[in-house]
């Protein structure tokens, strides 16, 4: 996915609105109004909010799988990659929280299959470079063998949603690089023999 730094400005724009007007705050006049260009200039970047909100998506993913694809590039335990995968999105999530919205709204699950779609390729993601990890912790002893690998991706996955969803509704008002840190230390401290 190529985007122009225009379209990255629109999407980061686009990101802030929602944080501060939730997803349906979101309309092209707005963003417009916020670029400081008229809405037909908007149109020659994006042909629809559904085309900024997807495009901010896998732009969300892609950043993801370079991020988590250089951070796990060390040679690192099961464990410390495992650390650093979660360090690392709480990172940049604290850095951008304008796209947490996106990726952490149920208000977008209705909106249309081609987000659904998207917001199922970030998990994708997650899992392409998440499943390894506990894969390899199980075959090394590190991690339980009494879950399956799947199971346990699903509770990890799922306890980080909620930390973010969290996050999200108390308005980014909590360091969430800490309170990620001691999640991350509670899953580890449940997974790991």
């Amino acid at each position: 996915m190529n985007i122009t730094d225009r379209q990255l400005e629109i999407i980061e724009a686009a990101g802030k609105i929602m944080t501060d007007a939730g997803v349906s705050g979101l309309t092209t006049k707005k963003l417009s109004k916020e670029m400081g260009f008229s809405e037909a200039a908007l149109y020659r970047h994006f042909s629809s909010k559904e085309k900024i909100i997807v495009a901010m998506l896998k732009y969300v993913a892609k950043m993801m799988d370079e991020r988590y694809t250089f951070s796990l590039s060390k040679n690192e335990s099961p464990e410390q990659k495992f650390i650093l995968i979660f360090q690392d999105q709480f990172t940049f999530f604290a850095q951008n929280p304008h796209f947490v919205t996106a990726v952490f709204s149920d208000g977008l699950l209705e909106s249309s299959q081609n987000i659904n779609e998207t917001i199922l390729k970030i998990m994708a993601v997650k899992v392409k470079h998440l499943k390894p990890i506990i894969s390899e912790g199980q075959n090394k002893g590190v991690f339980t063998n009494v879950i399956e690998t799947d199971d346990l991706l699903h509770i990890i996955m799922g306890s980080i949603r909620l930390l973010m969803y969290k996050w999200r509704v108390a308005n980014f008002q909590f360091d969430i690089s800490r309170k990620g840190d001691e999640l991350i230390n509670s899953l580890l401290k449940l997974i790991k023999l």
